[in-house]
């Protein structure tokens, strides 16, 4: 299964772009899947209103389940599903109160009611993800295209799981909770009640759902194609995201450059609106494949509409995604040192900032950071520069001589 994130910079048309890829997609025999999150935009179900992602009860119980957990309607040869963030909350919240029901009742508090529950700031980000996760299992479907939030939300969504999975083994560490086994012990000795195991199990549980929807995310089957009104504000807010997605290593598929005005036209501001769209559009062609996408004098109205966009030519490329690994090289016979090499088309200097941390370490670029740990052989270095050139950071790192093994 192959997964198509759609992003870029708001009102760029990525949500009309998501479905016209799908619908191009499902005309050429592939089984697609749709997954949004905007519940008002008729677009986002190519031939009517999508239904929701959530439990019985809900208007996704009418559609047909197509993964454990994700149901969805088929529309116009699509089968497309809607994140229903405020019933994924709740229900997830329900969960949480009866499995942590004990503890509750020990510290004197009152379960809320699912009816009473209201979602927070951030819970669409967690429901978009475990949509992911839930679609990727999806037996009958070749391809998922997912409308995600504009680009620098969906930069920050992407990186969640595996920030978040380093937080939970930073706080709960794996080899800690080997001493739950202790605990009932403990609180008679200590005469208190100590902290109960469901902390633990919902950890385990939290982690390995991040980890399958950072598995998704990571994989070579899995590319980001941006959606952008060719401008100067869309090329700034694309180098920005663009270097936010080189840093979290996922591959860009491709720019759509959306609603390019035709030239030769005798109007002065329209030529001279086409001549400034051709100008950035031949900018990113030099770094990324792009894709343009004709303006058809209007606001896109059904899914006619959608067909004349899903017939662009070059609207999903095939093959697999350029990837930009951070590889190592070895340079310790001509200079002495190992050299990380991280790619970061579009940096500046002024954007970039380093901080090594024990076997860690921070990468800043503009408004994105990154902590990773480094490998094996750097981390028994010490970081002596660091350099930008032509797109590339790269890092020298010192073989430190009580740490690195000596040749007989």
């Amino acid at each position: 299964m192959h997964t198509l994130l759609v992003t870029g910079p708001g009102g760029a048309g990525c949500t009309t772009v998501a479905a016209a890829a799908a619908r191009a997609a499902a005309r050429s025999g592939q089984r697609v899947l749709l997954l949004c999150a905007d519940p008002a935009d008729p677009l986002t179900a190519p031939a009517g209103a999508a239904e929701s992602v959530g439990g019985a009860g809900t208007a996704a119980a009418q559609g047909v389940e197509v993964a454990p957990g994700l149901t969805a309607r088929a529309a116009g040869g699509v089968l497309v599903a809607r994140v229903d963030s405020g019933e994924e909350f709740r229900t997830e919240l329900a969960a949480l109160q009866e499995r942590g029901s004990a503890l509750l009742g020990m510290l004197g508090s009152r379960p809320m009611g699912a009816e009473e529950l209201t979602e927070l700031p951030g819970a669409e980000q967690f429901a978009l993800l475990r949509a992911l996760r839930r679609a990727a299992a999806a037996p009958a479907v070749d391809l998922v295209v997912v409308d995600l939030p504009a680009l620098p939300r969906a930069v920050a969504v992407l990186a969640l799981p595996a920030q978040l999975r380093r937080y939970l083994a930073r706080l709960l560490p794996a080899e800690r909770q080997a001493a739950r086994a202790l605990r009932p012990v403990l609180a008679q000795l200590a005469g208190v009640p100590m902290p109960a195991q469901w902390l633990y199990e919902a950890a385990a549980r939290w982690d390995e759902e991040l980890a399958a929807v950072q598995r998704v995310i990571e994989a070579d089957t899995t590319s980001v194609l941006l959606v952008a009104e060719p401008g100067p504000a869309a090329d700034a807010a694309l180098r920005t995201g663009l270097l936010g997605l080189a840093l979290h290593e996922l591959p860009v598929r491709g720019i759509v450059a959306n609603r390019m005005v035709p030239q030769g036209s005798p109007d002065p501001w329209l030529a001279g609106l086409a001549a400034e769209q051709e100008k950035y559009a031949a900018q990113w062609a030099g770094h990324t494949p792009v894709v343009p996408l004709g303006h058809l004098g209007r606001a896109p109205r059904g899914p006619e509409d959608l067909d004349r966009l899903a017939a662009a030519p070059g609207l999903l490329p095939h093959g697999p995604p350029a990837r930009r690994n951070w590889a190592v090289e070895d340079r310790l016979a001509e200079d002495g040192v190992l050299v990380w090499v991280v790619p970061l088309p579009g940096a500046h200097k002024r954007d970039l900032d380093l901080v090594r941390r024990g076997d860690e370490l921070t990468v800043a670029a503009g408004p994105h950071r990154r902590i990773v740990s480094l490998p094996s052989a750097l981390r028994r270095c010490t970081v002596s520069g660091a350099a930008l050139t032509d797109g590339q950071l790269r890092v020298r790192f010192t073989p430190d001589p009580g740490l690195w093994p000596r040749r007989a």
